[in-house]
């Protein structure tokens, strides 16, 4: 970690522990039960910190339901300040979809809460004291986690970073199109099809794609990961109510029936240690460029300086590999992975008729920053 107190990660978690520790001054004492939770380490007691979900179940944290004006505001400064302009109002706009999405729907859908669709029912925590050395806070909810840990006075970890839209892309007044996750989707398919016939066939793994994120909300990656079913990736195991797991269940069904992946295509998908699909240095000039452009889509939703794009260097871009998987038509259901040293990100967009997107940054080495937490343990202990 750097020790000037002015690096761009120091800086911002200065920010981040004025904004949390003003927020959590506004709670009362039964509203900081449910907002804070344990200082965050390396072992089995911060396993809930490293819980996330994308799907809209509870996330853990006190949701925006629960609290007044003024400490909404005081969560959504916090929120900004572990992101850009650009990555802030993309998280708001993806929390609005809500509604469009619950209209979409016909104003039915409940899950295991009272409206399923519900841009209230997204959840912030604190884990440990901004004050202290570590510490860190998660903001999450149907298509957001957020996951930042400060060690020692320095931003030291963003991942995972998920962003989601349901729809991916609905109408606005005048022909406008509405697309929170364009750029995120359309660089990767303008990669895809400016390759050349050779490297096409390499980088394209199969010609349908999988159903979801492969690697979808574990805490870890590991070798051989494959797609879970939408019911499995929710906090509880059932619904209270039989017949709102029935309808989840059969939701779960119809998009494995329609992503038809067999046992042998879930195997050429799976997640592996030796990244699939072809490097950046099989690239000509212009796709690095793409490839260059399509990683800014990740990395640049944290703050200036806390993102990542600058340390890609020729060397650094070489080593990334990227896959897809599906026709390269827009409109079709597809899915894409980049993989390098301490990198994944995948996107898919396949469910609901190819408009339901979703993408994820992680460090497969370092997410949540249990490096630095184990660094941090063997220095003091």
């Amino acid at each position: 970690m750097a020790d000037d107190d002015t690096s761009p990660r120091r800086a911002a978690a200065t920010a981040m522990a004025a904004a949390a520790q003003q927020w959590l001054d506004t709670l009362s004492a039964e509203q900081r039960s449910v907002a804070v939770g344990a200082v965050p380490t390396d072992g089995d007691d911060d396993a809930e910190r490293r819980r996330w979900f994308y799907t809209p179940t509870d996330h853990g944290g006190l949701t925006m339901h629960e609290q007044s004006p003024t400490q909404q505001r005081g969560a959504m400064r916090l929120v900004a300040s572990g992101l850009s302009m650009a990555g802030y109002v993309t998280v708001a706009t993806v929390m609005g979809l809500e509604n469009v999405l619950d209209r979409i729907e016909g104003f039915v859908a409940r899950f295991d809460r009272e409206r399923g669709r519900d841009p209230g029912l997204y959840y912030l925590r604190v884990f440990g004291d901004p004050a202290g050395p570590t510490w860190g806070w998660r903001f999450g909810g149907h298509h957001v986690s957020l996951n930042n840990l400060v060690v020692d006075g320095e931003l030291v970890s963003t991942t995972p970073c998920f962003l989601g839209a349901d729809p991916a892309t609905s109408p606005l007044l005048g022909g406008i199109v509405n697309r929170p996750l364009a750029r995120v989707e359309d660089l990767g398919r303008e990669l895809v099809r400016s390759l050349p016939r050779d490297l096409y066939d390499r980088a394209v793994l199969l010609d349908k794609a999988p159903s979801d994120l492969v690697t979808v909300n574990r805490t870890t990656v590991a070798e051989g990961d494959r797609v879970l079913p939408l019911a499995a990736i929710w906090r509880h195991e059932r619904f209270p109510d039989d017949g709102e797991q029935a309808k989840l269940q059969a939701a779960s069904d119809r998009i494995d029936e329609v992503a038809d992946y067999s046992d042998d295509d879930h195997a050429v998908l799976e997640y592996t240690l030796a990244p699939k699909g072809i490097a950046g240095r099989d690239l000509g000039g212009e796709q690095r460029e793409v490839l260059r452009a399509l990683l800014g889509t990740y990395f640049d939703r944290v703050p200036e300086g806390v993102s990542p794009s600058p340390t890609y260097d020729d060397a650094a871009l070489d080593a990334v590999h990227f896959a897809w998987a599906g026709p390269t038509d827009p409109g079709a259901p597809h899915y894409y992975r980049l993989q390098g040293p301490n990198l994944l990100i995948e996107w898919d967009n396949t469910q609901r008729d190819a408009n339901h997107a979703h993408s994820v940054w992680r460090d497969p080495a370092a997410d949540f920053g249990l490096d630095v937490l184990a660094a941090h343990r063997a220095r003091h202990h």
